[in-house]
């Protein structure tokens, strides 16, 4: 339940920053909800969909601005390489700090 309110208060919050309005929210809705179900026993292929749901340009990283949720939160520390960005090799260190 606390993982579905809290899906649900990030998916609004985003909604509600300038400067996400040509990400396409559907793309957006579904990160928040894959995110929401992972744990430490997910698939890399569950965080290749996260990857690819959250790289919203496109560019084969995700930026702080396109982070959301514990991806978000714990950005710094997965960022191994301090270049700004998560590779997917560095987002698949999000399984470890889940619990």
């Amino acid at each position: 339940m606390k993982k579905t309110v809290l899906s649900l208060t990030i998916i609004m919050t985003i909604f509600s920053c300038n400067s996400v309005k040509n990400v396409n929210t559907s793309s957006v809705a579904d990160a928040a909800t894959l995110l929401s179900s992972l744990s430490s026993n997910s698939t890399i292929q569950q965080v290749s969909s996260l990857f690819s749901l959250l790289d919203s340009n496109n560019d084969e990283a995700i930026s702080s601005t396109e982070a959301i949720g514990s991806v978000a939160e714990n950005f710094t520390t997965l960022d191994t390489d301090s270049n700004s960005s998560l590779n997917l090799t560095e987002l698949t260190g999000l399984l470890g700090l889940l619990k």
